[in-house]
């Protein structure tokens, strides 16, 4: 089976870190969020993979084929013109092929047992299936209406009225009958490809109980980071093992003053702390450099800009 990575966005949530870094290379624990998706396919022996890249495409692509990736064959769909989640996957049909595959958004962090998932989709029966996850913000993020088993409707956008706890994770498995309903030029996959399934054969869910981050705003990226990390750092040998890499919260890289006093943070490689500085609950991506005496709290620095995470502070420093 073949995998298909979305990874072609602009990362618009996750701006201004996506000015200058591509949104599937925005680490979390030190680790580039797209490299715990091909730790999971590798897991899984999933080994073909195909991303459509757009946004710093060439930065994307070099530090993918500069790491040490073994067993894994990468390739890339470049889109001039990007093309939306529908039109970015109807792009790769000859690629994928006559066969079923995998398809992952870049922008979550999750312990999706693929084998599980694709066990359920075979045992379905079904033209494509997807990975579910409960949660008490569904309202807010994007709820999904199921019945009988079947997704049938997304926000209530086909006017079901169905309701449920259940959100998207960005993780399915497709039959190429989907192609039949996605466009060439940009769409989304939702209005075409899973709708087009809903009606022709029926969309079945497999549902996710472990670990799922979506770090595609600012927010959640902050979270990501660092709240309960051990769910992500439980994956740590294994994820050596396979890709070379594993999450942790202070890079060796890192040049940190022994006056400096830092708790509840990632600090990424390259990074230089200076004497008397304070940092609490933040990340510092690669390269940042902070001055003697300065205090950062509940914030993401990176090396052009730094982010306040305001809704975040009160709480946090009640903690402290």
């Amino acid at each position: 089976m073949k995998a298909f990575i979305l990874a072609a966005g602009f990362g618009t949530r996750l701006r201004p870190l996506t000015d200058h870094i591509p949104k599937p290379l925005i680490p979390i624990l030190n680790i580039p969020s797209l490299f715990y998706t091909f730790f999971l396919l590798k897991q899984a022996g999933i080994t073909e993979i195909i991303c459509n890249i757009h946004h710093h495409s060439l930065a994307l692509r070099r530090f993918i084929e500069s790491s040490d990736l073994a067993d894994l064959t990468i390739t890339f769909s470049e889109e001039p013109v990007i093309l939306g989640t529908g039109g970015g996957l109807k792009k790769c049909e000859k690629l994928l092929g006559t066969e079923e595959f995998l398809l992952v958004n870049s922008d979550i962090i999750s312990d999706i047992d693929f084998r599980a998932l694709i066990h359920h989709h075979h045992h379905s029966g079904r033209p494509g299936t997807l990975t579910l996850y409960e949660t008490p913000e569904a309202t807010a993020i994007g709820h999904i209406g199921v019945k009988d088993m079947l997704v049938k409707d997304f926000r209530n956008t086909r006017h079901t009225g169905l309701v449920s706890s259940y959100i998207y994770t960005g993780v399915a498995v497709f039959t190429p009958k989907i192609f039949s309903f996605l466009k060439d030029e940009f769409s989304g996959i939702v209005d075409t490809g899973f709708t087009g399934l809903i009606d022709n054969g029926g969309l079945s869910y497999y549902l996710h109980e472990g670990l799922w981050k979506d770090i595609g705003s600012m927010p959640n990226y902050w979270q990501a980071n660092l709240d309960k990390t051990q769910e992500i750092t439980s994956m740590s040998d294994q994820m050596n093992l396979a890709i070379g890499m594993h999450p942790h919260a202070i890079s060796p890289e890192a040049v940190i003053n022994t006056d400096a006093e830092i708790s509840g943070s990632v600090i990424g490689k390259g990074c230089r702390i200076a004497a008397g500085c304070i940092i609490r609950n933040s990340v510092l991506l690669p390269g940042v450099t902070v001055k003697p005496e300065t205090t950062i709290i509940n914030a993401i620095v990176d090396t052009c800009s730094t982010t306040v995470i305001e809704h975040q502070k009160q709480d946090r420093e009640k903690a402290w």
